[in-house]
């Protein structure tokens, strides 16, 4: 198969021949139709996972056809157009047993405990658990624009979060988490506030449905944030991954408020101050959120269905399996508009 591949951690990423995967028991063979180019990836890159064993070839965010089968595998067939989770649970250890498989103790997560999706093919382990049918509605590129980010912002705005209509919502950073988490905060009534340093980038929140849009660079975003919402935001979230929009989430809150931190913490990032004298005074939650349970996509791919989620508005470029390659190394430097998915192999 023809992937994109890496040796050394923050090294050349280069398109290689390598053996097709062939299936374990458990585990089933997809032809990958679209796959999401994520910051993630780039973190992965960058040597910031240490589930990542070189040579390495990334990619999490993706949607394709089933082509072989593994033994024991009783839920899907040969032809199945499917997606998955970025992390896979097991099944059998005590958080999958509690339907928490985004933090099972023994995931499978493709691009990094195992070779990625930035392939002609990928072997996925633990199918019949993790695998979701795609609805014909739904396009392989919509759903690989699912994989990390949308439904990581579907689990952190209305389970982390249980935002509720007329809410104030704060989505700091407006890069695909940030985006995805806007559209979803605005279909559950909240109003939201987006912050980001690109007026462009700003410009698409708005388009998508923010009300309210502040430049982190040209005014306090804090301070903005509790002006407009006359006391705080009742939800924040963390969608960037950032030591600085960390901090203002927490700060933005109002009294009893939630942060939501989504944004991968790594890098010079991974130990970001937190101002905890407002955590305890104002009796605010700090809460993790780590991807989505492939149990839970049916009622989100339902409002994709209907109309009340178009996550299909947030792709931005359609590229090759080269382009991408050549892109990767590049994923901090915040230039791009929505989500870039490869679809050309």
């Amino acid at each position: 198969m023809k992937a994109a591949l890496y040796s050394k951690f923050q090294g050349p990423v280069t398109i290689e021949t390598l053996p097709d995967p062939a299936p374990v028991a458990g585990e089933v063979v997809l032809k990958v139709e679209a796959t999401g180019l994520c910051r993630s990836d780039w973190h992965g890159w960058m040597g910031h996972d240490s589930d990542i064993e070189l040579p390495h070839v990334p990619g999490h965010e993706l949607a394709g056809t089933v082509v072989e089968l593994g033994k024991d595998i009783t839920r899907f067939k040969v032809g199945d157009r499917v997606t998955v989770p970025f992390v896979g649970g097991c099944g059998k250890c005590p958080e999958c047993a509690s339907g928490n498989h985004q933090v099972c103790d023994n995931q499978f997560q493709p691009g990094f405990t195992h070779w990625g999706s930035f392939a002609e093919y990928v072997g996925i382990h633990y199918a019949d658990i993790n695998l979701v049918r795609l609805p014909q509605e739904v396009t392989f590129e919509t759903a690989a624009s699912l994989g990390c980010r949308f439904i990581t912002s579907y689990r952190a705005v209305v389970y982390q979060g249980q935002v509720k209509p007329d809410q104030w919502v704060a989505i700091h950073g407006c890069g695909g988490v940030g985006l995805s988490a806007i559209m979803i905060a605005k279909a559950k009534g909240a109003k939201v506030i987006a912050v980001d340093i690109n007026e462009e980038v700003l410009k698409m929140a708005q388009s998508i449905g923010a009300d309210h849009c502040v430049n982190a660079i040209e005014i306090d975003p804090v301070g903005a944030i509790k002006e407009l919402s006359a006391g705080g935001a009742h939800v924040s979230l963390d969608a960037l991954g950032n030591k600085t929009t960390c901090y203002n989430s927490i700060a933005s809150l109002r009294k009893r408020g939630k942060h939501i931190q989504v944004g991968l913490m790594a890098g010079d990032d991974y130990d970001p101050k937190i101002p905890m004298h407002l955590v305890v005074a104002n009796e605010l939650e700090v809460i993790g959120s780590h991807g989505m349970q492939a149990h839970v996509y049916p009622e989100m791919l339902d409002m994709i269905k209907t109309g009340d989620l178009t996550p299909d508005k947030l792709i931005g470029d359609l590229i090759s399996l080269e382009r991408g390659a050549e892109l990767l190394p590049r994923m901090n430097e915040f230039k791009s508009n929505g989500v870039t998915v490869i679809n050309q192999f």
